[in-house]
């Protein structure tokens, strides 16, 4: 192939694995789903009178499912190719590879086109559910061409700048955080520089712009007699970024690897060294040497006293606060506080709900990552003949995610309580997110630790982890959306949205319970996405307290459901983790 033997392998080997057609189906499923969901939700139990009815939902869904599609091929490829590539330098392989006769465009575009065959798939299978949109009317077929080949250039771009970020950084996790903050502070940029140089700038550099433009030509194109869905420009434009970021990495690939650290060698000493030496030997000791004292937990010191996630994870905090204070400065310009982004929240609850998601992602990056560098390490099957107990080795993990992603907590919690004395949030409205977002700091963070411990692969724990947590979250934000579409209360909802719920505790009891399922784990499947409806109803209609208890419950719950088996017998998860 044009890529070399490395997307040659991927394309032999891929459909060798039922995996690869469960994906497909799945997919295909949720998108079937989706639309009943929200046909439900919409009209209830009455019939579709007229075409304009028909074509106005045709044309509701095939937004919502473009802009979810994006969405989801964005955090794929960043995803996919990121976890490819770092998977290779944990494992020590990337070093055979340079070794061989592979070109630098090879190792880099192999890598990425190895890692966006799945993304590709998954966006030509939605060719048929765009299809049979159309058939429902108010969508026409250059729509869903331009919108297709959007996320196809934007998965491009993202796959291209996770694997640059990839090949240069050495740490799991250094990767991944710099990736998606990365991500979010390029589309913070372009929405500034838009700003001084005018809207052109951003509808071709922003890719969501971009299809908003496919979606609402009419706003796009104010003066046009007959407007002409198009995204021609940014589709060229984030291509060529692609292009670029890939060229960049060629010329890099072999400089930046291997590290450093794969050369450094203890020098021979010298004769005059040897000859001191042993005269130290045997003369008297005269003082001791300091050495630096390790504590009694000494899995908790070398968390939070060594550089056990690389040496420079202070550029990953600038990058963190340089979009924090990105995200604070666009609320202080704000001017209307009493505007309501997508029927949902206003600007300042967007900021901090904004802020909070990139924080819990972090965690458990950092979470699963804390695992899987040590396993890829060889180093985390030497516990399981050591003294250490289950409980002072997942105590000592969770204090050193929380201290080490210290500062990814604590923002969110200091704008919180800014917001609160600017008088936005009342003290009782203050209390209940901030409860409410402690638990979902655990939950991540457990979660992380959860994939680790079941999954042997580093790749899959990884996927799995994080993507628990991003669909967990793309699920509320649709789930929101089709509520504020439909605004009814929770007894008139439940039954359009049951099929939804049933499919998200699907796909959550498969994600928890892969290798060491539990009755408490089948009953935190069955209760979280439950709950988590409840909780959404509830805020949309005003509640507090009965929202705050029931995201208390459901991730309190299934965060202890994870938690006690670990602490109880983690050389068991371990010990099947590591065989297969």
């Amino acid at each position: 192939m044009f890529a070399g033997p490395l997307l040659t392998r991927e394309a032999i080997t891929a459909p060798r694995h039922p995996k690869l057609f469960l994906i497909r189906a799945g997919y295909l499923a949720a998108l079937v789903v989706l639309m009943y969901t929200a046909g439900q939700a919409t009209f209830e139990r009455r019939p579709v009178l007229t075409l304009g009815d028909s074509s106005a939902f045709g044309r509701f869904l095939f937004d919502l499912f473009a802009m979810v599609q994006l969405t989801l091929a964005s955090a794929a490829a960043l995803l996919f190719c990121s976890s490819n590539v770092s998977q290779e330098k944990d494992k020590r392989t990337l070093v055979l590879l340079l070794m061989t006769d592979l070109t630098n465009f090879e190792l880099v575009a192999g890598k990425l086109a190895a890692s966006l065959l799945l993304v590709v798939m998954l966006i030509g299978v939605s060719l048929p559910v765009f299809a049979l949109l159309a058939i429902l009317g108010g969508i026409s077929w250059a729509q869903i061409f331009w919108a297709e080949a959007v996320c196809l250039a934007t998965a491009a771009l993202v796959g291209s700048w996770a694997t640059l970020v990839a090949y240069w950084r050495d740490k799991t996790f250094q990767t991944l955080a710099i990736c998606v903050i990365g991500a979010l502070l390029y589309l913070g940029l372009i929405e500034g520089i838009s700003i001084v140089t005018g809207p052109d700038v951003r509808d071709h550099l922003n890719p969501y712009r971009a299809m908003v433009a496919v979606l609402n030509p009419l706003a796009a194109q104010p003066d046009a007699l007959q407007p002409v869905p198009t995204a021609l420009v940014p589709v060229l434009v984030l291509t060529a970024m692609a292009v670029s970021l890939g060229l960049y990495t060629m010329a890099m690939v072999r400089k930046w690897n291997p590290s450093r650290f794969a050369f450094d060698q203890v020098a021979e000493p010298t004769p005059e060294e040897l000859a001191q030496a042993a005269a130290q030997e045997l003369a008297p000791a005269t003082h001791s040497r300091e050495h630096r004292e390790i504590w009694n937990l000494p899995l908790l010191w070398r968390e939070v006293c060594t550089r056990a996630y690389g040496r420079k994870m202070i550029f990953v905090k600038l990058a963190y606060f340089v979009m924090a204070a990105f995200i604070i400065f666009n609320l202080s310009q704000s001017n209307d506080s009493r505007q309501i982004i997508l029927g949902m929240m206003s600007p300042v609850g967007f900021a901090f709900a904004s802020l909070s998601l990139v924080s819990l992602i972090l965690v458990n990056a950092q979470a699963v990552t804390s695992l899987t560098s040590e396993r890829d390490g060889q180093t985390l099957e030497l516990l399981l003949v050591t003294n250490v107990t289950p409980r002072e080795f997942i105590f000592s993990k969770l204090g050193g995610i929380f201290f080490n992603a210290k500062e990814a907590i604590l923002i969110p919690i200091l704008l919180l309580v800014a917001l609160t004395m600017r008088g936005e949030f009342t003290v009782e409205s203050t209390l209940y997110v901030l409860i409410s977002y402690l638990v979902l700091v655990a939950f991540s963070a457990m979660v992380g630790l959860h994939s680790g411990l079941c999954y042997g692969r580093s790749r899959v724990a990884i996927g799995s982890s994080l993507g628990t947590v991003f669909f967990l979250f793309v699920g509320i934000f649709v789930c929101m959306m089709l509520i504020v579409e439909a605004r009814a209360s929770f007894a008139l909802q439940l039954t359009p949205f049951l099929v939804f719920i049933l499919g998200g505790s699907l796909g959550l009891w498969a994600s928890l319970s892969h290798k060491n399922p539990s009755p408490a784990l089948m009953m935190a499947s069955a209760m979280l996405p439950f709950l988590t409806f409840y909780a959404i109803t509830g805020y949309l209609l005003g509640g507090t307290l009965g929202v705050c208890l029931s995201v208390v419950a459901a991730y309190g719950f299934t965060t202890l459901a994870m938690l006690v088996p670990a602490i109880s017998a983690f050389d068991i998860a371990l010990g099947r983790s590591a065989e297969r």
